[in-house]
């Protein structure tokens, strides 16, 4: 979303771990070959344009910055015979600009494509790679993609989308699924409930690396309306647990594993203000405009503090993990909460 209009925001970083080489920006090195357009703006566009990191061998990270609302994260995986993509993008046209990088990288066409959970900038742009890839994901991602349907449309209605074919996973599981690119191993795991009730944790166990989708955001504010404070603190456990070097955040660029402490202190912050406020009769929004951020002042997207308490206030009158809230009436504090104006989608 844009710095202007939003309280508490702050730049963000661009680091990466010295393992990744970089085809964006600010890359050295005779492996720091920039790919045409990418880290410059397309005409009309607030932020930089997407541009791969190369993570291990046969292993990419499809940055996009900001890394704000609707600018995720995707990457693939290929041994150069089959091409395995994790996440798509929120428009038509980032979707396609994903698929080239791929071709120009010398990777074959993806065969597959997993979701790391159901939020259409991470999926809209499946239909880029449907028919010809399979796409995966978790039985929930599947039901919660059908459910919301063209939810992004819904939320930002004037965003240029494209020809967006809603295309939900054909292949779905439960708990985990190995599958296997060549002689890379990837793990799919799912943590249980938490930033929703599909999420996928995509692990690379050989090369250490872990796609997070949306349980991590390195940069930003976690989101978690959708699904549970409890679960992400369990899912941030099961991440520490893989033991994973490096750390494919769902925003924000390549980190490693000490992005989890940050996190977790986060999310033990807003179920502390949860429970003052409700103790004390405030609802969640007049909670989130009497807090004192601290040092998550620096997080972009402070906004997503209120929708997180409306979790944590269901949560804590015995709502199960996941169960529906008011989307609308979240999104509608958090505009409050932004200054009274509504977020930006940056896609």
């Amino acid at each position: 979303m844009d710095d202007a209009t939003a309280p508490h925001k702050a730049a963000r970083t661009s680091a990466t771990p010295s393992a990744a080489r970089s085809t964006g920006p600010g890359a050295t090195g005779p492996d720091a070959t920039e790919p045409p357009g990418a880290g410059t703006p397309a005409a009309g566009s607030p932020v930089p344009e997407p541009y791969l990191t190369e993570l291990a061998a046969g292993v990419h990270a499809f940055i996009q910055p900001d890394g704000g609302w609707c600018l995720n994260n995707a990457g693939f995986v290929t041994d150069g015979d089959a091409t395995l993509v994790v996440d798509t993008a929120a428009t038509e046209r980032r979707a396609r600009l994903l698929r080239r990088r791929i071709a120009e990288s010398g990777a074959p066409a993806p065969r597959t494509v997993v979701n790391t959970h159901h939020h259409g900038d991470h999926t809209y742009g499946n239909g880029v790679f449907a028919p010809e890839a399979t796409v995966i994901g978790h039985a929930s991602c599947r039901r919660e993609l059908l459910a919301a349907g063209h939810q992004l449309h819904a939320v930002w209605p004037e965003v240029e989308y494209g020809d967006i074919h809603l295309t939900p996973p054909e292949v779905t599981y439960t708990d985990e699924l190995t599958l296997h690119v060549g002689e890379i191993e990837v793990r799919l795991i799912h943590p249980g409930v938490a930033h929703t009730t599909g999420d996928t944790v995509v692990w690379l166990p050989r090369e250490r690396i872990v796609f997070a989708g949306d349980l991590v955001f390195h940069g930003g504010t976690p989101f978690l309306l959708m699904g549970s404070l409890a679960g992400s603190l369990r899912a941030v456990r099961t991440l520490r647990a893989l033991d994973a070097v490096t750390v494919v955040p769902g925003h924000g660029p390549v980190t490693g594993p000490e992005v989890y402490d940050g996190i977790e202190r986060y999310l033990r912050f807003v179920g502390r203000l949860a429970q003052e406020g409700r103790a004390a009769g405030r609802t969640p929004l007049e909670t989130a405009q009497e807090a004192d951020l601290g040092p998550f002042a620096e997080l972009a997207e402070s906004e997503r503090l209120v929708a997180n308490l409306h979790r944590a206030y269901a949560e804590l009158a015995g709502a199960a993990p996941g169960v529906p809230l008011d989307p609308m009436a979240a999104f509608a504090d958090m505009a409050v909460l932004n200054g009274g104006v509504p977020m930006s989608c940056h896609a």
